[in-house]
């Protein structure tokens, strides 16, 4: 990967997007990274790349509806894949996430360290696919083996053309409801004796409350910058662009520690987006 000819930051996080080897597509993202937060990069190019409309995938899995999608139970080996392999689906889309939020808006007005914090998520959400893929095949499965869904990817489509939504969506959204759930997941699998899967699940943990924190902080920016109350916003972007429920129980703590406070989120609890 030494010898990758990047040439801007755009273009590197657009060839990770695109690619489908899964390898490919993670070592891209992380030396891309590394190169940026090394100054070594530009921060786009005339000669960047065209952003792909959906990022490079394999063959495998098929995708299908959220609700086709089957539930286990964790005390079972496969209950235990199953819910693994779904986070290896979800860890690679936040990887393309990450990268897309960089690529697509490398021309906004913001400062270069909003790119240094997106980067770094898509370093450690490279990461997380990595050590989840890893721990499936300790468990004599692989990603692909499965179906999954594709409501993540829908949900960055539907905030493509507005920065602000976007960062509503993805970060305060979808990953702040990891923050909701790992915890549980985590005591489950200790319960099951599968210790070294609940350690990559704290991995995950530990990491997504500073990719939340992230998202917090450029959400607030962009409100004070246009003088727009944050939690007003937040929810005016989430009934218009979030197809789904904020279900409680919430982590309030991970969340406020996150700048992510429950005035943001609690009024928008009981609401159903058909």
């Amino acid at each position: 990967m030494a010898d990758f000819d990047i040439l801007s930051l755009r273009a590197g996080a657009t060839a990770a997007i695109a690619a489908a080897d899964l390898d490919l597509k993670t070592d891209l993202a992380q030396e891309t990274a590394r190169r940026w937060h090394a100054r070594k990069l530009s921060l786009r190019s005339p000669l960047d790349p065209t952003l792909p409309e959906r990022p490079g995938r394999p063959a495998k899995p098929e995708l299908v509806p959220p609700k086709a999608t089957e539930k286990r139970s964790l005390h079972t080996l496969p209950g235990r894949i199953a819910m693994l392999h779904a986070l290896a689906h979800i860890e690679l889309n936040a990887v393309d996430l990450a990268l897309d939020i960089v690529a697509r808006f490398a021309a906004e007005p913001v400062p270069h360290s909003f790119f240094d914090g997106w980067m770094q998520v898509a370093f450690e959400e490279a990461k997380h696919f990595r050590l989840v893929r890893d721990r499936l095949r300790v468990l004599g499965a692989d990603y692909g083996d499965m179906p999954a869904h594709d409501g993540l990817w829908q949900a960055a489509h539907s905030t493509r053309f507005d920065l602000t939504a976007r960062l509503a969506v993805v970060p305060l959204i979808l990953e702040a409801r990891g923050l909701d759930v790992t915890p549980s997941l985590q005591e489950k699998m200790r319960e099951t004796g599968d210790i070294a899967s609940a350690d990559v699940l704290k991995i995950i943990y530990d990491d997504e409350k500073g990719h939340v924190a992230i998202g917090a902080k450029w959400f607030r920016f962009l409100c004070a910058r246009e003088r727009r109350d944050p939690a007003k916003t937040f929810q005016a972007l989430v009934r218009s662009h979030f197809r789904g429920t904020l279900k409680a129980p919430f982590n309030d703590i991970a969340r406020a520690e996150a700048g992510l406070t429950p005035s943001f989120y609690r009024a928008l609890s009981s609401i159903s987006h058909a």
